[in-house]
């Protein structure tokens, strides 16, 4: 793989935990050089030292998906320090599920601003300059909660559908670009997630499939390397995943 991941100059969102520290330690390890976007921006600057201490090239900005302008100057951070953009990797996602009846709005509320919202601001950030470079690669990350409808999740559900079309739309209008766009659809991935349900009885309940079902984190951080990995003429357009013990 490291053969057409060195030295590509990658963005992650949410990479403070979870899918996104996971990717960046084994990129990083790829030779790529990271730049690393995140809310909590005392685990993001830990994970940066540690990443250049063992030799990689890494840089931190504190963002927040949420704000456009956060989004557009973590782009910058890589445009300054590295030159160019080769790959976005939009992964910065909540997951407070709860019955629709409840009225959970501000949830829902959160979600369409960090799920589908963020990863607009991510494309707009970065997608002008990959325009200009006729070259780059946008990878977003959907569930398998993107393919299915899934009680007492149907809103989580809904912007992970949404970003599987946002996904499908960008490759179709950009082949003239020669920019690549991938969807990465997991399913249970042992990270964070769940800790921002709300709804306690949700939470157990997912906490509890969780422990008996979920894979690691790096499951997924091998799956973004993959589609980073290949050929700039081969565009692997989805990934879908899960624990072999999963069923849904």
């Amino acid at each position: 793989m490291s053969q057409n991941i060195q030295d590509k100059v990658i963005v992650i969102t949410g990479a403070s935990s979870g899918l996104g520290e996971a990717t960046a330690r084994l990129l990083s390890a790829e030779g790529a050089k990271l730049v690393l976007g995140a809310r909590r921006l005392d685990r993001l600057t830990a994970l940066v030292e540690e990443l250049n201490a063992n030799g990689g090239q890494a840089v931190a900005q504190q963002t927040d998906v949420t704000d456009r302008q956060q989004v557009e100057a973590l782009v910058q951070v890589a445009m300054d320090a590295f030159g160019h953009v080769d790959v976005m990797l939009n992964n910065a996602g909540i997951m407070p599920q709860a019955p629709l009846a409840s009225l959970p709005v501000e949830d829902w509320d959160r979600q369409i601003d960090v799920n589908i919202k963020g990863v607009l601001y991510g494309i707009a950030a970065v997608l002008p300059h990959m325009q200009a470079r006729k070259s780059g690669h946008i990878i977003n990350v959907s569930s398998v909660a993107g393919h299915k409808v899934l009680p007492p999740g149907t809103v989580y559900c809904a912007t992970k559908h949404a970003v599987r079309a946002i996904s499908e739309g960008l490759r179709m209008e950009m082949t003239d670009s020669n920019i690549r766009s991938t969807i990465i659809s997991p399913g249970a991935v042992a990270t964070e997630l769940n800790d921002s349900i709300n709804d306690a009885q949700v939470r157990d309940s997912f906490n509890a499939f969780y422990d008996q079902v979920a894979i690691p984190a790096d499951s997924f951080a091998r799956a973004v390397a993959f589609a980073i990995s290949q050929p700039e003429d081969v565009d692997i357009n989805e990934i879908l995943f899960r624990p072999t013990r999963q069923e849904v």
